[in-house]
């Protein structure tokens, strides 16, 4: 049995030209909600947050999923406007909504959202929406919010704002800014990260500097020059504590590492090279782009080995890099055995 529509209360909650942010605050009484972005964090904490705000002012609601890509227009308006079983309230969600809001289907969502049904919260997911006459409609019984990936300043006003509330916790700019060098504007990760360093914290709940360089990988650029600096220098077991920490704690791909190695012994293999043929140091490191520690690391390896040695070793992590990517061995034993073939740097 179909509940007859009725007319909510307008609720105008940006210019018609403008969306507001998906974290922004969410009205219960909004009836149709459109989300558009690709953040599925955004999506689902606007999703969580909505419900929340549905189930205060309703009680239990009911929750109905749709897929935007196989559903059809007519049961998913059936199911706003008919009477929910047991609660109070119903949300139907419609994922990929894109696919289904098109061509002969805008119209018919385009004249529920003029007379949208009380009892229900109609909740459109989208990753990306052409809005027209649609976007005006929904906007005057509820919101049209924005789910794109933040910018740094904004995953920096997260962090430290509904980040920290998130897991309780407390947290300094330093700590912030570190914590954002290392994860990138990724509130999926951003959430994960904090939620490891919250439990790290303890009963102290201070998330400090130190803290997130102990227990947050390094960035990607961060990974392949600390490969490249501090495993040459290492002693053979400090080379495989470093592997697995990259691995471990980094989670970076083991790929990644080989061709970190690939390229490491490539440079040693060039830097010998050079040297043997008279060439001085500084034009070596400029001509390989060497800088910081890794200058060190790499003229200090390359001095210890012969270009014979260095090209065998060159010639082994290509092969481990080629086998590892064509799924013959373990990517992880192969890096392993690569890093201990490389010559030793001493410092003196």
């Amino acid at each position: 049995m179909a509940k007859k529509a009725a007319s909510a209360k307008p609720t105008r909650s940006a210019p018609a030209d403008k969306k507001i942010s998906a974290r922004s605050p969410l009205s219960a009484d909004w009836r149709i909600v459109l989300l558009i972005g690709d953040d599925i964090f955004l999506q689902q904490d606007a999703t969580r947050r909505l419900r929340e705000a549905l189930a205060a002012r309703h009680g239990d609601v009911d929750v109905f999923s749709f897929d935007g890509a196989a559903a059809q227009p007519a049961p998913v308006l059936d199911e706003c406007r008919s009477f929910g079983l047991l609660a109070g309230h119903k949300l139907v969600i419609v994922n990929d909504a894109e696919q289904l809001v098109k061509e002969d289907a805008r119209p018919l969502f385009e004249r529920y959202a003029a007379a949208p049904a009380d009892g229900s919260t109609l909740l459109l997911r989208a990753n990306s929406f052409i809005e027209g006459k649609l976007g005006e409609a929904i906007r005057a019984v509820g919101a049209v919010l924005s789910c794109e990936p933040p910018t740094d300043q904004e995953a920096f006003a997260w962090i430290t704002t509904d980040g920290a509330a998130r897991h309780a916790v407390s947290l300094d700019r330093a700590a912030a800014t570190i914590l954002l060098e290392r994860v990138g504007p990724d509130l999926a990760r951003l959430d994960s990260e904090m939620g490891k360093l919250a439990a790290a914290a303890g009963e102290s709940k201070a998330i400090t500097p130190d803290l997130v360089r102990e227990f947050v990988g390094l960035s990607r650029d961060e990974e392949i020059w600390a490969i490249q600096s501090r495993l040459v220098a290492g002693k053979p077991t400090d080379r495989l504590r470093e592997l697995r920490y990259i691995f471990d704690v980094s989670r970076t791909p083991p790929q990644l590492v080989l061709y970190a190695l690939t390229d490491l012994s490539r440079k040693i293999h060039a830097a010998c090279r050079a040297a043997k043929a008279g060439a001085n140091e500084f034009h070596i490191a400029k001509a390989l782009r060497l800088w910081g520690d890794s200058r060190d690391a790499i003229l200090g390896a390359a001095r210890t080995t012969d270009p014979a040695r260095a090209l065998a070793v060159f010639r082994a992590c290509v092969d481990a890099d080629r086998r590892s990517k064509s799924g013959l061995g373990n990517a992880e034993r192969a890096a392993e055995i690569s890093v201990l073939r490389l010559p030793r740097w001493r410092r003196d």
